[in-house]
């Protein structure tokens, strides 16, 4: 018989709920009246919590979710006749229903990746395309930190690409839906982002916060110069201009108010290490590498995975190598873990009786 299943499923960080202080924030924001479309304190007070956050000024546009914020960050950098490069896992490629094509009328350059990474080699195939006028020319460098795969980029792999998007007049995005759990297992604190972002020379990145406790909260963050007034025209039309900003900037102010926000992604992580550990006690090798984050992803036996999914809920990731991913959040317990850990080996035992 299996035991009630956990409180926390690991279907996704998306599943979790939202951060009690985050909630806090925006009760307190709701008091009285202030004027909309970020005409407010509050917006204004977490743009200069920003510049501080990066060390440099930058320019903020909030915005509402993670597909909609991509195609904002690329509209804002894209010219006339350009093309984006991303790898083949990337989510504006495979998980945003051709929105930023359909959106953007620009097309998507995607490329095989490795761990769900870019690589240099691949830029420099790409970039055969420049200046023949029968091709999309490659206008933008897109990159994902941390990956669909869950793995990171080191900061000398994000620097090293944007020195050859650059050296072909390309720029370069990043998306960072999960920037908050990349920046975390560097183990610096905010100057992680700095070295990881900044020094790197990303020229404009999504910030994610919906997955990291935050409630339809995310920005786009631009660190080179771009027409501002273009930006908050460019957001209303692709739909991210919120009314009532106050409430979107007030959760970005209590998740970095002493950087609760690495504090929240640190303790997912902590805790996907935690389920790795003792899911490679029953799956051995199946189990996957370490988790960098707060994902992993072990291979199953269908009939294990079938059961497991009906008792707590998680996705298959790719069916042609049997892997499945378990994602852990901010609000995941040990006791979670230790019940999901239960069930696995109930399964696998089961399934090992019966071969």
């Amino acid at each position: 018989m299996f035991p009630d299943p956990p409180k926390c499923s690991f279907a996704s960080d998306n599943a979790a709920g939202i951060h009690p202080a985050v909630l806090d924030a925006i009760a307190a924001a709701n008091l009285g009246h202030a004027l909309a479309y970020g005409e407010d304190d509050w917006t204004r007070q977490v743009e200069g919590e920003f510049n501080d956050l990066f060390g440099r000024e930058v320019s903020v546009l909030l915005t509402l979710n993670g597909t909609g914020t991509n195609i904002l960050a690329l509209a804002t950098m894209l010219q006339p006749g350009e093309s984006v490069l991303c790898t083949d896992w990337s989510h504006i490629n495979d998980d945003e229903a051709a929105a930023p094509e359909r959106v953007l009328s620009t097309k998507l350059i995607s490329t095989p990746s490795v761990d769900g990474k870019m690589s240099v080699d691949s830029i420099h195939a790409r970039a055969e395309a420049l200046g023949n006028i029968h091709h999309a020319q490659p206008g933008i460098l897109s990159i994902t930190q941390a990956t669909e795969w869950g793995t990171t980029y080191s900061v000398d792999e994000i620097g090293e690409l944007c020195e050859v998007a650059h050296s072909y007049g390309m720029r370069v995005h990043l998306d960072g839906a999960r920037i908050a759990n990349a920046v975390a297992t560097l183990g610096l604190g905010t100057e992680g982002l700095r070295k990881m972002v900044v020094e790197t020379g990303v020229d404009t990145m999504s910030f994610g916060g919906t997955k990291n406790g935050l409630m339809a909260a995310e920005a786009v963050i631009h660190l080179t110069p771009y027409p501002k007034l273009l930006g908050q025209h460019l957001r209303k039309q692709v739909n991210q201009l919120g009314s009532k900003m106050r409430f979107v900037a007030a959760q970005f102010l209590a998740a970095l108010h002493d950087d609760q926000w690495l504090a929240w992604a640190s303790h997912a992580n902590a805790m996907a290490q935690q389920l790795h550990r003792g899911a490679s006690e029953i799956l051995g090798d199946a189990a996957g590498p370490p988790p960098a984050v707060n994902s992993m992803f072990p291979v199953l036996p269908n009939e294990a995975a079938t059961v497991l999914r009906d008792w707590c809920f998680f996705w298959d990731w790719n069916s042609v190598t049997s892997q499945h991913r378990w994602m852990t959040s901010w609000d995941t317990t040990q006791a979670d873990v230790d019940r999901f850990l239960e069930g696995v080996q109930l399964v696998m035992s089961s399934v090992e009786h019966h071969n």
